[in-house]
């Protein structure tokens, strides 16, 4: 089973494992891309919604890889219904990768290279370069924004 992103979609992805979206998805796409997603649905691709405590646990997973300002409530919501179903996610968004691998989920990537590695990002203060491993607004130290700093 296949957990499909707007990217599968965008890029006229198939396959003929059963296949799974969320109603978000739908409301990201337009014109065309949006009737595939239509024509998915009416030949027997399954609409899902994640159940609450499978979203937190994506939210929590998020928040400790670094990734959770990147990911869209539509994209927690995808890994959430992933993680549910034991499906494999098939998106191209980086993101959402690091998610799915730090919870040991299956992806496959559609147009781009996936992911080599899990990351767990670290935050560097623009102001006086100090590291934090969690995002906040601004440095507690000086009050500089801080930016996403790979941390190899």
């Amino acid at each position: 089973m296949q957990v499909l992103d707007s990217s599968a979609f965008i890029h006229e992805y198939t396959t003929d494992d059963d296949v799974v979206s969320i109603p978000a998805v739908h409301d990201e796409l337009t014109g065309e891309v949006a009737l595939r997603f239509d024509a998915m649905e009416g030949s027997g691709m399954t609409v899902h919604v994640p159940a609450p405590e499978a979203v937190d646990r994506v939210r929590r997973a998020a928040k400790g890889s670094g990734d959770a300002a990147e990911l869209s409530d539509t994209d927690v919501r995808l890994i959430a219904t992933a993680l549910e179903l034991h499906a494999t996610l098939v998106t191209d968004d980086y993101a959402m990768q690091n998610v799915a691998e730090r919870l040991d989920l299956p992806v496959e990537a559609i147009a781009r290279d996936g992911i080599s590695e899990e990351r767990e990002w670290r935050f560097q203060c623009v102001g006086c370069n100090r590291t934090f491993d969690e995002n906040k607004e601004r440095c507690p130290i000086c009050g500089s924004d801080l930016t996403r700093k790979n941390p190899a």
